[in-house]
C-alpha cells in the first residue's frame, strides 16, 4: 500500500494553503468571503460549491489532517487520531457511546460508508410537522443524483463478506426481505477498515473529493484549530474567533505567544456537526428568543446481538455494511411504536472488547469466540413521537459540549423488541449461541430460551449496551421561526449571514445512516448559498 499515490500529500507539494498542527501557523487575523467551520459531509460539499463559485473559502478544522499514508489499519492509532474524544465521547450519564469523527474529512473519513437517501417517511413527517414543503422526495432527487455521481455512491454488487451473508441468510429463512447497501467508492480493496481511515483511498470521503477540490480552487484550511465562538452585531455575525491546540485537543501553547485567531467574512457557515455546532452557538451567546437551541438533538441509539457460529465469520475483514433490511421499520407507523433499522456492523478486536458485557473469566471466553463471532445492530428511529424527544446539547463549565440523552422507556422497549428480532434472525442463520448485548443477559442456545429471557430482561440505561454514530438535530429546520432554529434554506432565523450545513439541521433522525442526506439536502442549500452570494449557478459535478 505504501505505492499507492497520496493525493493529500502530493496537494500539499502543489501549494495548497494548510496551516495550524504541524504546518505553518495561521495568521492572526484572516479576512474572507466565507468561513466554513469544519470539513465533514456539510462543509466539504459546501466548500467545493462556494469555491467553485469563485469565492474565497476558508475551512477551520478542529482535528488534524491525515491521510492514506498515516491509515495502518490500527485501532491504537485511529481511535485518539480520528476520532472525538478518541472514539470515547459518551453522554452525560454515560449511558451511550457516541463514534464521530474529528480529522479533515470528519466523519466521513472513518464512516463505513453506507448510503442511503432520506426515506420518504422522514420526509413526509418534516412536511406535516414542520412545515418544510420544499423537503420532498421530488424536489430533492437531483441533489441526491449529483451527490451520488459526484461520491461514486452506488449499490455494492460484489458478493457479501459472511458477516453480512448470514444477515441475509437469516432473514430469508425467516422471509424478511434484505438488500443490498449503496456505498461510496471507487475501485474498493475490500479490506474491511473503513472505520480506521481508508488506506487505499478508495472511500470517496472530503479527504479525498470536496476538500481537495476546494483547496485546488484556492481555499485556505485551518486544521488542529477550534472555532470558539462567534461575535455578533445588529442581527449578524462579525467575527469568528477561533484558537490553536493540541492534536489530543488541548489549546496549544504557541512560542508567539498568541492562541486567538480572528477570522472575518461575509458570511459563515456552521458545519461542524451535531453536537459541535450547537456548542458554537451557545459558547457565542446567539440569539434564541424560542429556545430551540441545542434541543431535539437525536441520535439512531441502536443496541446490538452478537452471536457465535461453528464456522469463522471474520467480521472484520471484507466490505463492512453491506447488506440491510428495513422490515422492522416499515412495519411501524412512522409515530407508532419505535422501528428499527438492521444492519451487520465490522468487528475489530479493540471496538468488540469494549463493547460486549463480562469480566475476567467470562468475558476471556467471549474473546475467545471473536473470529467466529456474528454481531448485528439495530438503528432505533428516534424522534416521531412524543415519548421519543431526543436529548440537548449543553456546555460543561470549560466550555466543551456535552449531550444529556435521556433513554426513556418507549425508546428501550423499541431496544427490548429489536434485540428479539435480532436474535431470532441469528438463530435461523444457524447461530451455536447468542448473546444480547446486556448486563445481564447471558449466552442462550435457542431462539424460545433468548426469547422468554429478553422478555424478562429490565430493559434500562446502563444495563443495556447503547451506542450510536449517527448525531442529528439540535439546529434544526422549521418554516417558521418559533419552531426551529434555521429556516428552509439553512440561513439562522435570527443572523442574516450564518448558515447552518450538517446533519444538526434534520428535525428529526433520518431512520438510515445520514450521510447521504447530510450530501443531497446541503448540495442544495450551498447551491442556494452560492446563488445568493455570487449570482452564480454552480452545480456538483
Amino acid at each position: 500500500m505504501s505505492q499507492l499515490k497520496d493525493p493529500i500529500r502530493e496537494g500539499l507539494q502543489r501549494g495548497w494553503k494548510v496551516s495550524g498542527g504541524p504546518f505553518s501557523l495561521a495568521p492572526a487575523s484572516i479576512v474572507c468571503d466565507v468561513v466554513i467551520i469544519g470539513t465533514g459531509a456539510g462543509a466539504g460539499i459546501t466548500a467545493e460549491l462556494l469555491s467553485k463559485a469563485g469565492l474565497q473559502v476558508v475551512m477551520i478544522e478542529e482535528g488534524p489532517l491525515k491521510s492514506s499514508s498515516d491509515f495502518r489499519q490500527q485501532e491504537s492509532e485511529a481511535y485518539p487520531s480520528l476520532y472525538q474524544e478518541s472514539a470515547a465521547r459518551k453522554t452525560a450519564d454515560k449511558a451511550i457511546n457516541i463514534l464521530q469523527g474529528r480529522c479533515v474529512g470528519g466523519s466521513t473519513t472513518v464512516n463505513w460508508t453506507s448510503s442511503f437517501r432520506t426515506p420518504a417517511p422522514t420526509l413526509q413527517y418534516w412536511q406535516s410537522r414542520f412545515g418544510l414543503a420544499d423537503y420532498s422526495v421530488q424536489a430533492l432527487a437531483s441533489y441526491f443524483e449529483q451527490a451520488e455521481k459526484r461520491l461514486s455512491i452506488s449499490p455494492w454488487l460484489a458478493a457479501p463478506n459472511e458477516n453480512n451473508d448470514l444477515l441475509r441468510r437469516g432473514a430469508a429463512k425467516l422471509g424478511i426481505p434484505a438488500s443490498a447497501i449503496s456505498r461510496n467508492v471507487i475501485g474498493c480493496w475490500n479490506i474491511g477498515s473503513c472505520g480506521l481511515g481508508c488506506p487505499t483511498n478508495a472511500k470517496q470521503s472530503m479527504l479525498v473529493t470536496t476538500v481537495p477540490a476546494a483547496l485546488d480552487s484556492g481555499a485556505q484550511l485551518l486544521v488542529e484549530t477550534r472555532a470558539e465562538k462567534f461575535e455578533f452585531a445588529n442581527g449578524r455575525v462579525t467575527a469568528l474567533i477561533c484558537r490553536n491546540i493540541e492534536s489530543n485537543g488541548a489549546t496549544a501553547q504557541r512560542s508567539s505567544g498568541r492562541e486567538a485567531i480572528k477570522i472575518v467574512a461575509n458570511h459563515y457557515v456552521l458545519a461542524g456537526g451535531a453536537i459541535n455546532s450547537p456548542a458554537v452557538l451557545l459558547r457565542s451567546g446567539a440569539p434564541d428568543p424560542h429556545g430551540h437551541l441545542g434541543k431535539r438533538t437525536f441520535l439512531h441509539p441502536v443496541v446490538m446481538s452478537s452471536a457465535v457460529f461453528d464456522h469463522e465469520v471474520a467480521a472484520w475483514s471484507g466490505a463492512p455494511q453491506s447488506i440491510y433490511t428495513d422490515h422492522f421499520l416499515e412495519a411501524q407507523a412512522i409515530d407508532g411504536p419505535m422501528g428499527y433499522k438492521l444492519e451487520a456492523p465490522p468487528l475489530h478486536p479493540v471496538i468488540f472488547a469494549s463493547t460486549v458485557p463480562g469480566v475476567g473469566q467470562a468475558q476471556h471466553d467471549l474473546l475467545k469466540t471473536f473470529p467466529n463471532n456474528h454481531t448485528l445492530l439495530a438503528l432505533l428511529r428516534d424522534g416521531f413521537h412524543e415519548a421519543s424527544p431526543g436529548g440537548q446539547v449543553e456546555l460543561r463549565s470549560d466550555g466543551s459540549p456535552v449531550l444529556d440523552y435521556p433513554l426513556t422507556d418507549f425508546v428501550m422497549e423499541g431496544g427490548r423488541r429489536a434485540l428479539l428480532s435480532m436474535m431470532e434472525i441469528q438463530f435461523a442463520a444457524g447461530a451455536l449461541q447468542v448473546l444480547p448485548l446486556h448486563e445481564m443477559a447471558r449466552s442462550y442456545t435457542s431462539w424460545s430460551e433468548a426469547r422468554d429471557a429478553v422478555n424478562r430482561l429490565p430493559m434500562k440505561p446502563m444495563l443495556t449496551k447503547v451506542v450510536s454514530a449517527h448525531v442529528m438535530g439540535g439546529c434544526s429546520l422549521s418554516s417558521t421561526e418559533n419552531r426551529g432554529v434555521t429556516r428552509a434554506d439553512g440561513v439562522h432565523w435570527q443572523i442574516e449571514n450564518l448558515s447552518v450545513h450538517d446533519g444538526s439541521l434534520f428535525p428529526t433522525s433520518i431512520g438510515a445512516n445520514p450521510q447521504l442526506s447530510v450530501y443531497g439536502v446541503v448540495n442544495r442549500l450551498a447551491q442556494g448559498l452560492a446563488k445568493k452570494l455570487t449570482g452564480k449557478e454552480v452545480v456538483l459535478a
